[in-house]
């Protein structure tokens, strides 16, 4: 058994946004006991991540990190049309996820005690973020 559902999320601009609640629902709805939810964001300047979901120190230090490995403005990026924080949005969406595969089972999501479901907008205004959540098994 397959059920899909399109989701949309609005971010604020640069950081994370937890989405956990969101997916649990889609799972929810599609009924099944034991499967895989496939979660996968259709954009190339965000990401979808599982990182802590207790303590917001270690997604502010998770985007510190990143600001030193794709720096905003860096003259060395030859890509720059759509502003300083183009190019860095997409090395930082190479270096993470598109897409996260998590199990369900029991009819729920199996996440650890501390994990959380994340889409990490890399750019530094707010966009409108699609994405598309499969769950399938049964």
């Amino acid at each position: 058994m397959v059920h899909q559902q399109n989701l949309i999320v609005t971010t604020r601009g640069r950081g994370t946004l937890e989405i956990t609640d969101r997916i649990r629902e889609v799972v929810s709805d599609a009924g099944l006991s034991t499967g895989l939810c496939h979660v996968f964001i259709h954009h190339t300047s965000a990401s979808l991540v599982v990182t802590e979901n207790a303590d917001p120190s270690v997604r502010d230090d998770l985007e510190m990190i990143m600001q030193r490995l794709a720096p905003d403005g860096d003259p060395a990026y030859r890509h720059h049309l759509e502003g300083p924080d183009d190019m860095p949005a997409h090395i930082r969406s190479v270096l993470t996820q598109s897409s996260l595969s998590l199990p369900v089972t029991a009819g729920r999501l199996a996440l650890g005690t501390w994990q959380g479901v994340y889409l990490w907008e890399h750019r530094s205004s707010g966009h409108r973020r699609q994405l598309t959540v499969t769950v399938y098994g049964e």
